[in-house]
């Protein structure tokens, strides 16, 4: 044990010494490096300011009902007056009664368009494509996360299938399909009398858009009383909802226009006029800027003031927001991020040959096949610590997104031949 204690001491004492000499050598060529660089990209600035409020719209409540409810309209779905929302069923055997209705009549439809098209090759060749443009507007929908037509895409698949299986025959002639045919009409008039005395339809009293969501503003908020509101009594709603009713089974948008109530700083709301038309830009399952109207500045609370907008777009991609916090875009810039010690200011003098009377110029070094390159740029934006920038030339030596350009170097110029 004791023979083995020295060994140890060395093999730590060995160890030590190594990781100090790699960070010895990595600190003197991170001091002695000729050059550093960093890589330009796309930037967009933005003059904005945040702002806290909630979403307004006009409802029409759809009351609770007694028993097994099955709601037959998608979240943001538009629905005509009369249009049917929901079913209702009395127990669990009626629902599955519903079932067996709808698969009964889907059967009945792909019958008679079968026997309908008998002996037509065109028909039959034609239910390929009607499949895969089937799956493919589905899988569309649902990558784009719009769930709005889900139930009739999903049917329109099983549908298309179905055609095509009796389409190209499964042994059935066609006296077949007639008898089939007319024994499912029987079964579906017997099964839809049994069911009606058990199955209500709730339909739209009003054309609107469908939302499951009611969260309890909408009685407490409407576009009526958006103009009443102060900076205060706007907080006192953010900071109080009042929960999901539990005596309305969902709700119809009743208005294409819908309105967004915040508080902002005072300074900014004074850059606005009514009017006017301003960008917000929005999250959660709306995620994008949206051009809307100024409808009303005021009344002023301290360093808040309270400001209505109003917009007619989108409205069935709003139907979850309540509560959002945006950003208010005054003014944007676009162009190439860069920073700001990468900038250089060229005089004519400082350049073999050219004539004093030039112009001056603004460039960033760009490294190109291991020598430093000189890119015109003018300055679009300045922030704190950086530039965005807008190329200036044409050609190859023009700067791009994903160049790599020159931070710092010594004895830089164009041309200039790096060794690192």
């Amino acid at each position: 044990m004791k023979q083995g204690k020295p060994l140890i001491t060395f093999v730590i004492l060995a160890m030590a010494a190594a990781v100090c000499l790699y960070f010895a050598y990595y600190t003197f060529n991170a001091l002695n490096e000729p050059y550093r660089t960093t890589q330009v990209y796309a930037y967009t600035a933005h003059d904005s300011v945040t702002a806290e409020g909630l979403v307004v719209r006009e409802t029409l409540l759809l009351p609770a009902q007694n028993g097994i409810l099955e709601v037959t309209r998608a979240e943001g779905e538009k629905v005509g007056k009369g249009q049917q929302v929901a079913l209702v069923y009395q127990n669990s055997q009626a629902q599955a009664s519903q079932a067996q209705i709808e698969e009964l009549e889907m059967e009945i439809e792909l019958l008679e368009y079968v026997t309908g098209r008998e002996n037509s090759v065109d028909s039959a060749a034609r239910l390929d494509e009607d499949i895969l443009q089937a799956v493919v507007d589905l899988r569309s929908s649902y990558a784009r996360g719009d769930y709005t037509q889900l139930r009739d895409q999903v049917m329109g698949v099983k549908s298309s299938v179905l055609k095509r299986g009796y389409t190209y025959g499964e042994g059935l002639a066609s006296g077949d399909l007639t008898a089939r045919l007319r024994q499912l009409k029987e079964e579906l008039a017997i099964l839809t009398r049994q069911s009606a005395l058990a199955t209500t339809r709730v339909s739209a009293p009003v054309p609107g858009v469908f939302s499951g969501l009611v969260d309890g503003y909408e009685s407490r908020l409407t576009p009526e009383t958006v103009y009443q509101l102060t900076p205060t009594s706007l907080q006192e709603l953010i900071n109080s909802p009042a929960g999901e009713d539990s005596g309305a089974m969902g709700k119809l948008i009743t208005s294409d226009t819908w309105y967004f109530a915040a508080n902002l700083p005072k300074s900014a709301a004074a850059r606005l006029e009514e009017g006017d038309t301003a960008t917000l830009r929005f999250t959660g399952e709306l995620n994008r800027d949206v051009d809307m109207n100024v409808d009303r500045i005021g009344p002023t609370e301290g360093e808040r003031t309270l400001v209505v907008f109003s917009s007619n777009r989108y409205l069935t991609l709003t139907t979850l927001l309540r509560h959002q916090t945006v950003e208010l875009i005054f003014e944007s810039w676009s162009g190439l991020r860069i920073p700001k010690e990468a900038l250089h200011l060229i005089q004519p003098a400082q350049e073999e040959g050219a004539s004093a009377a030039g112009e001056n110029r603004l460039v960033v070094y760009a490294l190109a096949n291991g020598r430093s390159e000189q890119r015109g740029v003018e300055i679009v934006h300045e922030g704190e610590n950086y530039y965005v920038v807008r190329p200036v030339g044409s050609g190859r030596k023009v700067l791009r997104d994903g160049d790599t350009i020159i931070t710092a170097a010594t004895g830089l110029q164009d041309g200039l031949l790096l060794e690192g």
